[in-house]
């Protein structure tokens, strides 16, 4: 398994458009998911240990996020053929049974993640209330393991930061992840 690194944000670049089924049955887009203070855009997967190491606490800052106003929206990506455990049905069953409080979109093209220039899971896009990019960092500094409890919480730092400004800040680190699982 590759870990890979994002490259760093390209601020002011636009959010894409998209339009993908959720594991709830229902479709949904750019518009539908973003909050009045901005937007996050996370890819992620069901079998990725840095999406596993990270998963409790990106759904405890989706929390924080949606109480100020900032829309969360995941995108699994991977090819379900060469990748079972990411296949829809275990996305349904895994967002049920962590209770994520954001859609959970299945990008079956690969087209949004290739459009967004999404590199590895997870990959996280944060985007103030224009839909301008501001973060392209990690969540924390956890890798394939948690970090501490006391750890910083980077992504939720600059998340708000965007809220109340609109700016995001000037340091950023790179997520970590394992790659996307593009199609032959």
């Amino acid at each position: 398994m590759v870990a890979l690194n994002p490259p760093v944000c390209d601020f002011g670049q636009a959010a894409i458009d998209f339009d993908l089924p959720g594991v709830d049955g229902k479709r949904h887009t750019l518009a539908s998911c973003r909050g009045p203070n901005g937007l996050l855009v996370m890819f992620i997967c069901n079998h990725c240990p840095y999406v596993k190491a990270i998963i409790d606490r990106l759904i405890r800052d989706c929390r924080d996020l949606d109480r100020l106003g900032i829309g969360c929206v995941a995108v699994m990506s991977n090819d379900v053929a060469a990748y079972p455990e990411d296949s829809p049905a275990s996305m349904r069953r895994w967002a049920a049974e962590l209770a994520f409080p954001f859609p959970y979109l299945y990008d079956e093209s690969q087209a949004v993640a290739r459009a967004y220039g999404a590199v590895c899971t997870p990959d996280f896009f944060g985007y103030n209330a224009r839909l301008e990019l501001q973060y392209r960092g990690r969540l924390d500094a956890s890798g394939r393991d948690p970090a501490p409890d006391d750890t910083r919480r980077e992504l939720c730092a600059a998340m708000i930061r965007i809220a109340e400004t609109g700016q995001g800040p000037q340091e950023q680190t790179a997520s970590i992840g394992c790659s996307i699982k593009w199609r032959k």
